[in-house]
């Protein structure tokens, strides 16, 4: 199972080490990373590996939130499927 993770905000120093270490800490794989700053905006998208996440997907993305929270940005992270679909309409 895959999951998408975006995350926007004014740019600092170390926000993928914190998103990376938030996946690290829930044994949740980074497949593949998306990034850009536009002047002080960041922006970027994770592709990830969820199916060995040892919490529920719920409570993965509830502290993707929280760390949002925590480093003033804004952090999303949905079912693969669902992006998708989001996508398609």
């Amino acid at each position: 199972m895959r999951a998408v993770i975006s995350v926007i905000g004014k740019d600092m120093v170390g926000i993928l080490a914190r998103v990376s270490a938030v996946c690290m800490e829930y044994n949740v794989n980074i497949i593949d990373v998306n990034q850009t700053v536009m002047q002080d905006l960041f922006a970027m998208t994770m592709l990830t590996d969820v199916s060995e996440c040892t919490v529920s997907f719920s409570e993965f993305s509830d502290r993707m939130s929280e760390l949002g929270r925590e480093i003033g940005m804004v952090i999303h992270t949905m079912h693969e499927d669902i992006f998708l679909s989001m996508h398609r309409i």
